[in-house]
């Protein structure tokens, strides 16, 4: 079960996991990492309606949005800074 909810894309700092599955929020894309076993109990249908409502959550947001973009800019490259430290 998630630890806590979030608003898909209304920030860069919120994450949920499920299992061992983590969602991370962010403003131009929600991240996906770790793996999560669907059991067949009623600890894998928890799970199950948890990452449903979840991606619920994600697809209303994106359905939502009139202006949808055809794809994100890719972020802009780092730049490398002197070390104020040496």
């Amino acid at each position: 079960m998630p630890t806590h909810t979030m608003t898909p894309y209304a920030d860069d700092a919120a994450s949920i996991a499920i299992g061992d599955l983590t969602l991370e929020n962010g403003r131009d894309c929600v991240a996906v990492g770790g793996s999560l076993d669907l059991t067949r109990d009623k600890a894998g249908l928890a799970h199950a309606r948890a990452l449903k409502a979840a991606v619920n959550a994600i697809v209303h947001v994106l359905d939502s949005d009139a202006a949808l973009p055809d794809k994100v800019a890719p972020p802009k490259a780092a730049t490398e800074v002197q070390n104020p430290f040496s």
